[in-house]
């Protein structure tokens, strides 16, 4: 077991992939975590692993998307830990399907759990951060919140605006000593991409014989090909510390290329000259990462 009590973490989503990864290693290096969730038997089986591990983790029961669950959830964390150090915005679903075909009840679940529900759980701690004139947001965006590929335009939205929020919150919260880091990863391989598939089998069903046949096609085909080829695991994006150096606000994360640690503390630097150019630099000046690779690989086949 770490070194005890190195702060108290929130994460959401934090009982299955990415968080599960992040909730883990964090509490195996002394910090006291807090693995929200909606799945009984994920929570239980983290529980257990905690117990084995002898690791400072809990789960706690949270549906982002309600009012009083995330307000309990919160007050129990404040009220047993006594306070919320680092929150991470974890938890998130996509919706894959071309604009003209996307159903408007799907488009508010995007936005309410990938937008609405990131300021639902981050408004009820800032009024403990900001008493304490402490503490550190970790908004977990993607590289599809700065580009959109085809089928991509409900995600990529709900990440757009996700992006304009936390730039306003960074400013909004630096008088009060709370950072806000933006982290956009590439392509790692989760379950999510199972999710995402099962929401969109509705769409790509109906569209094997319509106009948008293709565009379906190549875009799942380019996404398995990123997929594919990605050898990133959550465990790899998950080894980083949320404390030590002032972080820099906003990272890309090229799978394979990049820590979670080395995005915290802040050795890299940010440069958007161009969408063609990097936009995540080494230390030593070595691009990691363009926006055209991720472009070019989402829209492969839908011009062959």
């Amino acid at each position: 077991m770490g070194e005890a009590n190195k702060g108290v973490v929130l994460i959401t989503g934090g009982t299955d992939a990415l968080g599960r990864a992040a909730a883990l290693l964090l509490a195996e290096r002394g910090f006291r975590v807090y693995a929200a969730g909606r799945s009984k038997e994920k929570r239980d089986l983290l529980d257990s692993l905690a117990r084995q591990r002898r690791i400072p983790l809990e789960s706690i029961e949270l549906d982002v998307t309600s009012d009083e669950s995330v307000r309990s959830a919160v007050q129990h964390v404040l009220s047993s830990a006594g306070a919320v150090d680092v929150l991470i915005n974890n938890a998130g679903i996509g919706y894959m399907a071309v604009v003209e075909d996307l159903k408007l009840e799907d488009l508010r679940q995007q936005f309410e759990t990938n937008l609405f529900a990131v300021l639902r759980v981050t408004q009820a701690v800032l009024p403990h951060m900001r008493e304490r004139k402490k503490g550190r947001i970790l908004m977990m965006s993607s590289v599809a919140g700065l580009v959109t590929p085809p089928t991509y335009g409900a995600y990529s939205s709900s990440k757009h605006a996700l992006e304009g929020l936390s730039n306003a919150l960074r400013l909004e919260l630096n008088p009060f000593g709370i950072s806000v880091v933006l982290i956009e990863p590439g392509y790692i391989v989760t379950n999510f991409q199972q999710t995402a598939k099962d929401l969109a089998a509705p769409y790509v069903a109906a569209a094997a014989s319509g106009p948008y046949a293709k565009i379906y096609s190549g875009a799942w085909t380019g996404a398995n090909k990123g997929r594919g080829s990605s050898k990133t695991t959550p465990e790899d994006c998950a080894r980083f510390e949320a404390e030590g150096r002032k972080p820099h606000w906003r990272f890309k994360l090229e799978p394979g290329s990049v820590s979670w640690r080395d995005l915290v503390h802040g050795d890299m630097q940010f440069d958007a000259a161009s969408l063609s150019d990097p936009v995540l630099l080494r230390s030593d000046g070595t691009p990691l990462y363009t926006f055209t690779s991720v472009v070019d690989d989402i829209a492969l086949g839908i011009s062959h």
